[in-house]
């Protein structure tokens, strides 16, 4: 007799395929969403290889900075920031960008090698790096982000005060103050700022002045050198009096820290941009030639507003961007002018 095929006899095989494909499809769906969509749920990331990672850029960042300190910048820094003195204390050893008009020729000709005439007064200056890690530090378009050119710029004060013997201290802030490494000397010192510039984890996002400038205000009694290193894309001008508090007891610099993609709204369609500091998000059409127009004015009302309020408190300004040669800059900088008086 022939064999009869029944429908289900038939169709078992196909309906074992189908429910070996939705068991593998599921166990694919319960993995990715237990390691990637539910946040919290990356696996963690070894603290060994994040360490070792921070130690690999801070040792990028001494190489880069203390060559141009010990090339360039070192003496620059003492004839800038140090001055002149008002009483002769010692000699010491010509560095590049001393002023020759204080070389001692006499002193010179005995050790042959060019020595400088040292005052009472330069004997010590105290550095004081205020430095921005709130949100928008840590967005960057290019290899590096701001945070990390932060630490670069924040390296190089650090590494031409120890040069010149100085003591050194470091402030991070956001909203409120982060943390604050007191004042020392040391290339050792300044490599423990530039770690902590990178590594720490900040309980903030948004980002204020006032309170890193009544710190400076309340602590320090005498005249010091003080560095704002920051985007200083904050939301208000509430820390312009207190900067002129501190610029008139202190010489203060700022250090403009910005990402070339911040600086024009690129024609892409519509885009979810994303306040880092808030989390706030906004769909923008910058296809919309009115859009970017307002976006570029807005931009640069806001930098032309914090070029005013430093230049009416007496502050100077260094201006820096990611993934551009920052270095003629900052030696520019250094050869500006004469230690403000």
């Amino acid at each position: 007799m022939p064999t009869v095929t029944t429908p289900d006899s038939s169709l078992a095989p196909i309906l074992l395929l189908v429910l070996a494909g939705l068991f593998v499809a599921i166990l694919i769906w319960v993995l990715l969403d237990m390691f990637l969509s539910r946040p919290g749920r990356y696996p963690a990331p070894d603290p060994d290889e994040r360490l070792a990672r921070i130690l690999k850029r801070v040792r990028r960042i001494e190489l880069i900075t203390r060559g141009l300190v010990k090339e360039t910048l070192g003496g620059q820094y003492h004839s800038r920031f140090k001055g002149q003195g008002i009483e002769f204390d010692d000699f010491r050893e010509y560095q590049a960008g001393d002023d020759v008009r204080f070389i001692d020729w006499n002193v010179t000709a005995r050790m042959d090698a060019p020595f400088v005439r040292k005052y009472e007064e330069e004997r010590e200056l105290t550095v004081l790096l205020l430095v921005d890690v709130s949100g928008s530090s840590d967005y960057g378009s290019r290899d590096d982000s701001k945070r990390e050119l932060t630490a670069e710029m924040a390296g190089a004060f650090a590494f031409s005060a120890c040069a010149n013997h100085d003591k050194v201290g470091l402030l991070l802030f956001t909203d409120h103050v982060e943390a604050v490494v007191p004042t020392r000397k040391g290339m050792t010192h300044a490599l423990r700022l530039l770690r902590d510039i990178l590594n720490i984890s900040t309980l903030g996002s948004r980002s204020s002045l006032v309170p890193a400038l009544e710190v400076v205000l309340r602590r320090m009694s005498h005249r010091s050198l003080v560095v704002i290193v920051s985007d200083f894309l904050f939301p208000d001008t509430s820390w312009e009096r207190r900067l002129r508090g501190v610029a008139a007891a202190h010489d203060v610099v700022a250090v403009r820290i910005a990402d070339a993609a911040e600086l024009v709204l690129p024609n892409v369609g519509r885009v979810a941009l994303q306040d880092p500091e808030t989390g706030l998000q906004q769909i923008v059409n910058s296809s919309d030639y009115a859009v970017r127009q307002h976006y570029e004015q807005a931009l640069a009302s806001h930098q032309q507003r914090v070029r005013d309020i430093l230049d009416t408190a007496g502050v100077e300004t260094l201006e820096v961007t990611t993934g551009e040669n920052y270095i003629p800059a900052l030696k520019a900088f250094f050869k500006a002018r004469k230690h403000k008086r």
